[in-house]
Protein backbone atom coordinates (compact mmCIF):
# COMPACT_ATOMS: atom_id res chain seq x y z
CA UNK A 1 0.00 0.00 0.00
CA UNK A 2 1.33 3.55 -0.94
CA UNK A 3 1.66 6.12 1.53
CA UNK A 4 -1.24 8.18 -0.20
CA UNK A 5 -3.43 5.31 1.14
CA UNK A 6 -2.36 5.12 4.31
CA UNK A 7 -2.89 8.87 4.70
CA UNK A 8 -6.00 8.85 3.46
CA UNK A 9 -6.97 5.77 6.06
CA UNK A 10 -4.90 7.74 8.51
CA UNK A 11 -7.54 10.95 8.07
CA UNK A 12 -10.55 8.84 8.03
CA UNK A 13 -9.53 7.89 11.25
CA UNK A 14 -8.83 11.59 12.60
CA UNK A 15 -12.59 12.29 10.94
CA UNK A 16 -14.07 9.77 13.25
CA UNK A 17 -12.14 11.10 16.55
CA UNK A 18 -13.42 14.86 15.74
CA UNK A 19 -17.27 13.63 15.00
CA UNK A 20 -16.97 11.52 18.42
CA UNK A 21 -15.97 14.71 20.10
CA UNK A 22 -18.84 17.00 18.47
CA UNK A 23 -21.23 14.07 19.86
CA UNK A 24 -19.62 14.15 23.29
CA UNK A 25 -20.83 18.04 22.86
CA UNK A 26 -24.71 16.77 23.23
CA UNK A 27 -24.69 14.18 25.14
CA UNK A 28 -25.36 15.46 28.34
CA UNK A 29 -27.62 13.26 30.14
CA UNK A 30 -27.75 9.50 30.36
CA UNK A 31 -30.89 9.18 27.86
CA UNK A 32 -28.41 10.93 25.28
CA UNK A 33 -25.60 8.79 25.94
CA UNK A 34 -27.49 5.65 25.47
CA UNK A 35 -30.20 6.84 23.32
CA UNK A 36 -29.43 9.71 21.15
CA UNK A 37 -32.69 11.58 23.12
CA UNK A 38 -34.70 9.23 21.38
CA UNK A 39 -34.81 11.80 18.42
CA UNK A 40 -33.41 10.48 15.15
CA UNK A 41 -35.56 10.97 12.01
CA UNK A 42 -35.52 8.31 9.27
CA UNK A 43 -32.08 9.06 7.35
CA UNK A 44 -30.24 9.32 10.39
CA UNK A 45 -31.74 6.22 11.96
CA UNK A 46 -31.12 3.98 8.75
CA UNK A 47 -27.88 4.82 8.30
CA UNK A 48 -27.28 3.90 12.19
CA UNK A 49 -29.43 0.82 11.95
CA UNK A 50 -27.96 -0.60 8.78
CA UNK A 51 -23.95 0.58 10.11
CA UNK A 52 -24.26 -1.45 12.91
CA UNK A 53 -25.68 -4.64 11.30
CA UNK A 54 -23.40 -4.83 8.72
CA UNK A 55 -19.91 -4.39 10.24
CA UNK A 56 -16.48 -6.66 9.88
CA UNK A 57 -18.11 -9.90 10.30
CA UNK A 58 -20.69 -9.22 7.51
CA UNK A 59 -17.70 -7.71 4.94
CA UNK A 60 -15.01 -9.88 5.64
CA UNK A 61 -17.39 -12.89 6.43
CA UNK A 62 -19.29 -12.22 3.31
CA UNK A 63 -16.55 -12.44 1.16
CA UNK A 64 -14.78 -15.14 2.57
CA UNK A 65 -18.12 -16.90 2.14
CA UNK A 66 -17.96 -16.36 -1.65
CA UNK A 67 -14.59 -17.19 -1.80
CA UNK A 68 -15.11 -20.74 -0.49
CA UNK A 69 -18.87 -21.01 -1.52
CA UNK A 70 -19.93 -18.63 -4.81
CA UNK A 71 -23.50 -17.04 -4.77
CA UNK A 72 -24.29 -19.09 -1.77
CA UNK A 73 -22.26 -16.99 0.98
CA UNK A 74 -25.25 -14.77 0.78
CA UNK A 75 -27.02 -16.62 2.92
CA UNK A 76 -24.85 -15.10 6.36
CA UNK A 77 -25.93 -11.80 5.79
CA UNK A 78 -29.21 -12.27 4.31
CA UNK A 79 -30.60 -13.93 7.28
CA UNK A 80 -29.18 -10.67 9.29
CA UNK A 81 -31.32 -8.63 6.61
CA UNK A 82 -34.51 -11.16 7.03
CA UNK A 83 -34.39 -10.79 11.37
CA UNK A 84 -34.12 -7.14 10.96
CA UNK A 85 -37.23 -6.97 8.98
CA UNK A 86 -38.88 -9.95 11.42
CA UNK A 87 -38.18 -7.16 14.25
CA UNK A 88 -39.79 -3.92 12.35
CA UNK A 89 -42.95 -6.07 10.93
CA UNK A 90 -43.76 -7.92 13.93
CA UNK A 91 -42.19 -6.95 17.13
CA UNK A 92 -41.30 -3.01 17.03
CA UNK A 93 -45.09 -2.04 17.25
CA UNK A 94 -45.24 -4.14 20.26
CA UNK A 95 -42.11 -2.32 22.22
CA UNK A 96 -42.65 1.03 20.36
CA UNK A 97 -44.64 2.49 23.87
CA UNK A 98 -43.03 0.75 26.63
CA UNK A 99 -40.05 3.57 27.46
CA UNK A 100 -37.67 1.06 28.21
CA UNK A 101 -33.92 1.48 27.53
CA UNK A 102 -32.89 -2.51 27.48
CA UNK A 103 -34.20 -6.06 26.34
CA UNK A 104 -33.42 -6.84 29.99
CA UNK A 105 -35.35 -4.36 31.53
CA UNK A 106 -38.55 -5.16 29.13
CA UNK A 107 -37.82 -8.94 30.49
CA UNK A 108 -37.55 -8.26 33.85
CA UNK A 109 -41.00 -6.08 33.93
CA UNK A 110 -42.98 -9.28 32.09
CA UNK A 111 -40.87 -11.71 34.87
CA UNK A 112 -39.23 -11.37 37.96
CA UNK A 113 -37.12 -8.86 38.72
CA UNK A 114 -34.12 -11.21 39.24
CA UNK A 115 -35.12 -12.14 35.01
CA UNK A 116 -33.78 -8.45 34.69
CA UNK A 117 -30.20 -9.59 36.40
CA UNK A 118 -29.70 -12.71 34.41
CA UNK A 119 -30.63 -11.90 31.05
CA UNK A 120 -28.54 -8.36 31.41
CA UNK A 121 -25.49 -10.78 31.85
CA UNK A 122 -26.53 -13.27 28.66
CA UNK A 123 -27.37 -10.23 26.75
CA UNK A 124 -24.17 -8.31 27.77
CA UNK A 125 -21.85 -11.61 26.64
CA UNK A 126 -23.45 -11.53 23.47
CA UNK A 127 -22.93 -7.63 22.45
CA UNK A 128 -19.51 -8.12 24.20
CA UNK A 129 -18.54 -10.45 21.90
CA UNK A 130 -20.03 -8.91 18.79
CA UNK A 131 -17.51 -6.31 19.70
CA UNK A 132 -15.07 -9.03 19.99
CA UNK A 133 -15.89 -9.40 16.43
CA UNK A 134 -15.48 -6.28 15.26
CA UNK A 135 -11.83 -5.87 16.82
CA UNK A 136 -10.93 -8.50 15.10
CA UNK A 137 -12.02 -7.95 11.92
CA UNK A 138 -10.27 -4.50 12.10
CA UNK A 139 -7.17 -6.37 13.09
CA UNK A 140 -7.20 -8.37 10.18
CA UNK A 141 -7.56 -5.37 8.14
CA UNK A 142 -4.95 -3.33 9.22
CA UNK A 143 -2.79 -6.37 9.79
CA UNK A 144 -2.99 -7.09 5.50
CA UNK A 145 -2.18 -3.13 4.91
CA UNK A 146 0.23 -2.11 7.41
CA UNK A 147 2.40 -5.43 7.90
CA UNK A 148 1.79 -4.92 11.96
CA UNK A 149 1.30 -7.92 13.87
CA UNK A 150 -2.09 -9.02 14.63
CA UNK A 151 -2.21 -7.87 17.99
CA UNK A 152 -1.02 -4.19 17.30
CA UNK A 153 -3.75 -4.05 14.89
CA UNK A 154 -6.34 -5.27 17.01
CA UNK A 155 -5.29 -2.70 20.17
CA UNK A 156 -5.12 0.04 17.50
CA UNK A 157 -8.43 -0.27 15.68
CA UNK A 158 -10.14 -1.22 18.88
CA UNK A 159 -8.36 1.45 20.87
CA UNK A 160 -9.94 4.22 18.35
CA UNK A 161 -13.66 3.02 18.67
CA UNK A 162 -13.21 2.84 22.01
CA UNK A 163 -11.99 6.41 22.61
CA UNK A 164 -14.94 7.95 20.57
CA UNK A 165 -17.74 5.77 22.16
CA UNK A 166 -16.73 7.12 25.48
CA UNK A 167 -16.76 10.46 24.66
CA UNK A 168 -20.19 10.96 23.40
CA UNK A 169 -21.81 7.27 23.73
CA UNK A 170 -24.65 7.55 21.36
CA UNK A 171 -24.67 10.71 20.24
CA UNK A 172 -20.98 10.06 18.87
CA UNK A 173 -21.93 6.93 17.60
CA UNK A 174 -24.75 8.23 15.11
CA UNK A 175 -22.13 10.88 13.56
CA UNK A 176 -19.86 8.28 12.97
CA UNK A 177 -22.35 5.47 11.73
CA UNK A 178 -23.65 8.23 9.13
CA UNK A 179 -20.25 8.77 8.28
CA UNK A 180 -19.21 5.25 8.20
CA UNK A 181 -22.67 4.09 6.41
CA UNK A 182 -22.34 6.61 3.35
CA UNK A 183 -18.49 5.52 2.79
CA UNK A 184 -19.34 1.71 3.27
CA UNK A 185 -22.28 2.55 0.48
CA UNK A 186 -19.99 3.65 -1.56
CA UNK A 187 -16.97 1.83 -1.55
CA UNK A 188 -18.74 -1.14 -1.55
CA UNK A 189 -21.59 -0.90 -4.57
CA UNK A 190 -19.48 1.74 -6.68
CA UNK A 191 -15.85 1.18 -6.22
CA UNK A 192 -14.96 -2.55 -5.15
CA UNK A 193 -17.91 -4.53 -7.12
CA UNK A 194 -17.71 -2.81 -10.60
CA UNK A 195 -13.81 -3.16 -10.44
CA UNK A 196 -13.82 -6.34 -9.06
CA UNK A 197 -16.20 -7.35 -11.84
CA UNK A 198 -13.79 -5.45 -14.40
CA UNK A 199 -11.18 -7.35 -12.82
CA UNK A 200 -12.47 -11.02 -14.19
CA UNK A 201 -13.78 -9.17 -17.84
CA UNK A 202 -17.39 -8.53 -16.68
CA UNK A 203 -19.59 -10.90 -14.82
CA UNK A 204 -20.85 -13.26 -17.87
CA UNK A 205 -16.97 -13.82 -17.55
CA UNK A 206 -17.06 -14.73 -14.18
CA UNK A 207 -20.15 -16.91 -14.45
CA UNK A 208 -18.39 -18.61 -17.51
CA UNK A 209 -15.17 -19.30 -15.46
CA UNK A 210 -16.26 -20.70 -12.04
CA UNK A 211 -16.64 -24.24 -10.79
CA UNK A 212 -20.93 -25.15 -11.17
CA UNK A 213 -20.74 -25.38 -7.18
CA UNK A 214 -20.14 -21.70 -6.72
CA UNK A 215 -22.97 -20.69 -9.12
CA UNK A 216 -25.61 -22.86 -6.39
CA UNK A 217 -27.22 -20.77 -3.96
CA UNK A 218 -27.62 -23.64 -1.77
CA UNK A 219 -23.60 -25.07 -2.04
CA UNK A 220 -22.99 -24.00 1.57
CA UNK A 221 -25.49 -26.67 2.98
CA UNK A 222 -28.87 -26.29 4.33
CA UNK A 223 -27.52 -27.29 7.47
CA UNK A 224 -25.67 -23.99 7.42
CA UNK A 225 -28.73 -21.67 6.39
CA UNK A 226 -30.62 -23.14 8.72
CA UNK A 227 -27.62 -22.43 11.11
CA UNK A 228 -27.44 -18.56 9.76
CA UNK A 229 -31.38 -18.63 10.88
CA UNK A 230 -30.98 -20.01 14.34
CA UNK A 231 -28.27 -17.78 14.54
CA UNK A 232 -28.53 -14.40 12.27
CA UNK A 233 -32.85 -14.20 11.85
CA UNK A 234 -33.80 -15.19 15.34
CA UNK A 235 -30.62 -13.12 17.40
CA UNK A 236 -31.34 -10.06 15.23
CA UNK A 237 -34.69 -9.94 17.24
CA UNK A 238 -33.49 -10.24 20.74
CA UNK A 239 -30.00 -8.53 20.08
CA UNK A 240 -29.96 -5.46 22.55
CA UNK A 241 -26.95 -3.25 20.28
CA UNK A 242 -30.01 -3.41 17.65
CA UNK A 243 -32.96 -2.40 19.99
CA UNK A 244 -30.94 0.14 20.92
CA UNK A 245 -30.99 1.60 17.95
CA UNK A 246 -34.49 0.86 17.46
CA UNK A 247 -35.26 3.35 20.90
CA UNK A 248 -33.56 5.79 19.16
CA UNK A 249 -35.81 6.24 16.43
CA UNK A 250 -38.53 9.82 16.76
CA UNK A 251 -41.26 7.72 16.04
CA UNK A 252 -42.75 4.34 16.10
CA UNK A 253 -43.59 4.64 11.90
CA UNK A 254 -39.90 6.02 11.65
CA UNK A 255 -38.18 2.72 13.57
CA UNK A 256 -40.88 0.16 11.80
CA UNK A 257 -39.99 1.60 8.00
CA UNK A 258 -36.11 2.23 8.68
CA UNK A 259 -35.45 -1.44 10.15
CA UNK A 260 -37.42 -3.01 6.65
CA UNK A 261 -35.64 -0.78 4.44
CA UNK A 262 -32.35 -1.86 6.33
CA UNK A 263 -33.15 -5.28 5.90
CA UNK A 264 -33.38 -4.61 2.20
CA UNK A 265 -30.09 -3.01 2.08
CA UNK A 266 -28.94 -6.54 3.66
CA UNK A 267 -30.31 -8.98 0.95
CA UNK A 268 -27.78 -6.10 -1.78
CA UNK A 269 -24.76 -6.00 0.90
CA UNK A 270 -24.81 -9.77 1.30
CA UNK A 271 -25.25 -10.29 -2.73
CA UNK A 272 -22.29 -7.53 -3.36
CA UNK A 273 -19.75 -9.22 -0.82
CA UNK A 274 -20.16 -12.23 -2.39
CA UNK A 275 -19.65 -11.45 -5.88
CA UNK A 276 -16.49 -10.16 -4.48
CA UNK A 277 -15.32 -12.95 -3.21
CA UNK A 278 -16.19 -14.76 -6.44
CA UNK A 279 -14.15 -12.65 -8.32
CA UNK A 280 -11.26 -13.22 -5.87
CA UNK A 281 -11.48 -16.96 -6.03
CA UNK A 282 -10.43 -16.37 -10.12
CA UNK A 283 -8.09 -13.08 -9.52
CA UNK A 284 -6.35 -14.96 -6.24
CA UNK A 285 -6.70 -18.77 -6.48
CA UNK A 286 -4.45 -20.04 -3.99
CA UNK A 287 -5.18 -17.64 -1.04
CA UNK A 288 -4.11 -18.93 1.95
CA UNK A 289 -6.10 -17.42 4.27
CA UNK A 290 -9.57 -17.11 2.98
CA UNK A 291 -10.60 -14.80 5.63
CA UNK A 292 -7.95 -12.56 4.13
CA UNK A 293 -10.00 -12.22 1.00
CA UNK A 294 -11.56 -8.62 0.66
CA UNK A 295 -8.38 -7.05 2.09
CA UNK A 296 -5.87 -8.94 -0.92
CA UNK A 297 -8.43 -8.33 -3.34
CA UNK A 298 -8.51 -4.89 -2.87
CA UNK A 299 -4.82 -4.25 -2.19
CA UNK A 300 -4.46 -6.46 -6.33
CA UNK A 301 -7.36 -4.58 -7.70
CA UNK A 302 -7.56 -0.91 -6.61
CA UNK A 303 -5.14 2.02 -7.68
CA UNK A 304 -3.65 4.07 -4.81
CA UNK A 305 -5.74 6.54 -3.44
CA UNK A 306 -9.38 4.68 -3.54
CA UNK A 307 -7.31 1.74 -2.19
CA UNK A 308 -7.05 3.71 0.76
CA UNK A 309 -10.74 4.97 0.53
CA UNK A 310 -12.62 1.70 -0.16
CA UNK A 311 -10.21 0.20 3.03
CA UNK A 312 -11.70 3.11 4.81
CA UNK A 313 -15.50 1.85 3.81
CA UNK A 314 -14.23 -1.68 5.77
CA UNK A 315 -12.95 -0.10 8.48
CA UNK A 316 -16.21 2.18 8.58
CA UNK A 317 -18.46 -0.65 8.99
CA UNK A 318 -15.90 -2.67 11.88
CA UNK A 319 -16.01 0.60 13.72
CA UNK A 320 -19.88 1.12 13.53
CA UNK A 321 -20.97 -2.22 14.41
CA UNK A 322 -18.04 -2.48 17.18
CA UNK A 323 -18.92 1.31 18.80
CA UNK A 324 -22.90 0.34 19.42
CA UNK A 325 -22.01 -3.38 20.65
CA UNK A 326 -19.42 -1.88 22.84
CA UNK A 327 -22.22 0.93 24.70
CA UNK A 328 -24.92 -1.92 24.54
CA UNK A 329 -23.10 -4.16 26.80
CA UNK A 330 -22.24 -1.40 28.25
CA UNK A 331 -26.06 -0.12 28.94
CA UNK A 332 -26.84 -3.70 29.52
CA UNK A 333 -24.21 -3.59 32.86
CA UNK A 334 -24.77 -0.17 33.93
CA UNK A 335 -29.01 0.43 33.70
CA UNK A 336 -29.29 -3.20 34.52
CA UNK A 337 -26.73 -4.38 37.08
CA UNK A 338 -24.88 -1.52 39.09
CA UNK A 339 -27.93 0.88 38.94
CA UNK A 340 -30.21 -1.95 40.11
CA UNK A 341 -28.34 -3.58 42.71
CA UNK A 342 -25.22 -1.60 43.64
CA UNK A 343 -25.68 2.60 43.52
CA UNK A 344 -29.68 2.77 43.70
CA UNK A 345 -29.46 6.13 43.98
CA UNK A 346 -27.02 7.58 41.45
CA UNK A 347 -27.94 10.72 40.20
CA UNK A 348 -28.47 11.41 36.20
CA UNK A 349 -25.11 12.65 36.07
CA UNK A 350 -23.27 9.98 37.99
CA UNK A 351 -25.20 7.59 36.04
CA UNK A 352 -23.49 9.09 32.95
CA UNK A 353 -19.76 8.70 34.67
CA UNK A 354 -20.83 5.33 35.27
CA UNK A 355 -21.60 4.43 31.76
CA UNK A 356 -18.56 6.07 30.72
CA UNK A 357 -16.44 4.01 33.15
CA UNK A 358 -18.38 0.91 31.83
CA UNK A 359 -17.73 1.08 28.53
CA UNK A 360 -13.78 1.65 29.23
CA UNK A 361 -14.05 -1.36 31.14
CA UNK A 362 -15.91 -3.31 28.57
CA UNK A 363 -13.83 -2.09 25.49
CA UNK A 364 -11.05 -3.57 27.45
CA UNK A 365 -12.24 -6.72 28.19
CA UNK A 366 -13.32 -6.89 24.19
CA UNK A 367 -9.77 -6.09 22.56
CA UNK A 368 -8.18 -9.07 24.92
CA UNK A 369 -10.78 -11.51 23.89
CA UNK A 370 -10.13 -10.58 20.33
CA UNK A 371 -6.12 -10.92 20.67
CA UNK A 372 -7.19 -14.68 22.19
CA UNK A 373 -9.68 -15.77 19.93
CA UNK A 374 -8.88 -14.06 16.52
CA UNK A 375 -11.41 -16.05 13.71
CA UNK A 376 -14.69 -13.99 13.32
CA UNK A 377 -16.71 -15.81 12.28
CA UNK A 378 -16.34 -18.50 15.95
CA UNK A 379 -16.54 -15.29 17.93
CA UNK A 380 -19.82 -14.51 16.23
CA UNK A 381 -21.10 -18.23 16.20
CA UNK A 382 -20.40 -18.23 20.10
CA UNK A 383 -22.68 -14.77 20.82
CA UNK A 384 -25.64 -15.74 18.63
CA UNK A 385 -25.62 -19.28 19.94
CA UNK A 386 -25.62 -17.87 23.59
CA UNK A 387 -28.63 -15.14 22.32
CA UNK A 388 -30.76 -17.12 20.34
CA UNK A 389 -30.48 -19.60 22.67
CA UNK A 390 -31.61 -19.01 26.08
CA UNK A 391 -33.13 -15.61 25.36
CA UNK A 392 -35.58 -15.55 22.10
CA UNK A 393 -37.85 -18.06 23.99
CA UNK A 394 -38.77 -16.27 26.79
CA UNK A 395 -39.02 -12.55 24.67
CA UNK A 396 -41.40 -14.14 21.98
CA UNK A 397 -43.35 -15.50 24.81
CA UNK A 398 -43.35 -11.81 26.74
CA UNK A 399 -45.51 -10.85 23.91
CA UNK A 400 -47.58 -13.51 22.47
CA UNK A 401 -48.55 -16.12 25.69
CA UNK A 402 -49.73 -14.02 28.71
CA UNK A 403 -49.86 -17.33 31.04
CA UNK A 404 -46.60 -17.44 31.32
CA UNK A 405 -45.50 -16.78 35.03
CA UNK A 406 -42.81 -14.57 36.44
CA UNK A 407 -40.37 -17.57 38.04
CA UNK A 408 -41.43 -19.30 34.28
CA UNK A 409 -38.94 -16.39 32.52
CA UNK A 410 -36.59 -16.52 34.81
CA UNK A 411 -35.70 -20.38 34.82
CA UNK A 412 -36.28 -20.64 31.24
CA UNK A 413 -33.33 -18.21 30.39
CA UNK A 414 -31.28 -20.09 33.55
CA UNK A 415 -31.27 -23.24 32.40
CA UNK A 416 -31.19 -22.60 28.44
CA UNK A 417 -28.01 -20.77 29.07
CA UNK A 418 -26.97 -23.69 31.15
CA UNK A 419 -27.78 -26.04 28.52
CA UNK A 420 -26.45 -23.94 25.24
CA UNK A 421 -22.70 -23.22 26.86
CA UNK A 422 -22.66 -27.10 28.07
CA UNK A 423 -24.01 -27.51 23.77
CA UNK A 424 -21.55 -25.57 22.84
CA UNK A 425 -18.35 -27.36 24.84
CA UNK A 426 -19.03 -30.85 24.14
CA UNK A 427 -20.11 -30.12 20.47
CA UNK A 428 -18.27 -27.67 19.52
CA UNK A 429 -18.20 -23.77 19.18
CA UNK A 430 -19.38 -23.54 15.63
CA UNK A 431 -22.45 -26.38 16.41
CA UNK A 432 -26.22 -25.39 15.50
CA UNK A 433 -27.22 -28.09 17.85
CA UNK A 434 -26.58 -26.30 21.26
CA UNK A 435 -28.71 -23.39 19.93
CA UNK A 436 -31.52 -25.96 19.20
CA UNK A 437 -31.50 -27.58 22.73
CA UNK A 438 -31.72 -24.32 24.26
CA UNK A 439 -34.62 -22.92 22.33
CA UNK A 440 -36.23 -26.21 23.15
CA UNK A 441 -35.10 -26.25 26.95
CA UNK A 442 -36.36 -23.14 27.10
CA UNK A 443 -39.92 -23.42 25.88
CA UNK A 444 -40.20 -26.52 27.75
CA UNK A 445 -39.12 -24.67 30.91
CA UNK A 446 -41.66 -21.38 30.50
CA UNK A 447 -44.41 -23.97 29.43
CA UNK A 448 -44.39 -26.57 32.22
CA UNK A 449 -43.44 -24.10 34.94
CA UNK A 450 -46.36 -22.15 33.49
CA UNK A 451 -48.68 -24.94 34.32
CA UNK A 452 -47.86 -26.46 36.87
CA UNK A 453 -47.06 -23.48 38.85
CA UNK A 454 -50.67 -21.92 37.60
CA UNK A 455 -52.20 -19.11 39.97
CA UNK A 456 -56.02 -19.52 40.90
CA UNK A 457 -56.91 -16.34 39.91
CA UNK A 458 -55.94 -16.42 35.44
CA UNK A 459 -56.01 -12.22 35.62
CA UNK A 460 -52.44 -12.91 37.64
CA UNK A 461 -51.31 -13.76 34.29
CA UNK A 462 -51.80 -10.24 32.47
CA UNK A 463 -48.75 -8.69 31.52
CA UNK A 464 -47.69 -5.81 33.26
CA UNK A 465 -47.67 -3.60 29.53
CA UNK A 466 -50.44 -4.96 27.78
CA UNK A 467 -52.63 -2.38 28.22
CA UNK A 468 -50.05 0.31 27.11
CA UNK A 469 -51.01 1.99 23.22
CA UNK A 470 -48.21 2.20 20.87
CA UNK A 471 -48.46 5.75 19.55
CA UNK A 472 -47.05 5.16 16.01
CA UNK A 473 -46.58 8.61 14.34
CA UNK A 474 -46.20 10.50 16.96
CA UNK A 475 -42.88 12.01 17.90
CA UNK A 476 -41.05 10.82 20.97
CA UNK A 477 -42.23 13.65 23.08
CA UNK A 478 -45.51 13.25 22.33
CA UNK A 479 -45.24 10.31 23.28
CA UNK A 480 -43.24 11.35 26.70
CA UNK A 481 -46.20 13.61 27.65
CA UNK A 482 -49.27 10.83 26.06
Amino acid sequence: MQALDTVVILLYFAILIGAGIIGSTKAKTSEDFTLAGRNLGMFMYLGCLSAVILGGAATIGTTKLGYEYGISGIWFVSMIGLGIILLGTIFIKKIDSLRVTTISELLGKRYKSETRLLSAIVASIYTLMIGVTQVIGMGTIINVLLGWNLTTSMLVGGGIVLFYTILGGMWSVTVTDIIQFVIMTIGIFFIMVPMSLAKVDGFSQLVSKLPEAHLSVTSIGYQQIFQYFLLFALGMVVSQDIWQRVFTAKSGKIARNGSIFAGVYSFAYAIAGSIIGMCAFLVIPNLENPQNTFATMALTILPNGILGLVLASVCSALMSTASGSLLASSTLITNDIVKQYFLKNMSDKQLLLASRVTTLFIGMIAITFSIWIQDVLVALDVAYAILSGAIFIPLVMTFFWKRATPNSGFYAILISTVVVLAGLFMEGLTSTNPILYGMSTGLISIVGISLFTRPADDSEFATPFEDHEVYEDESAEARKEA
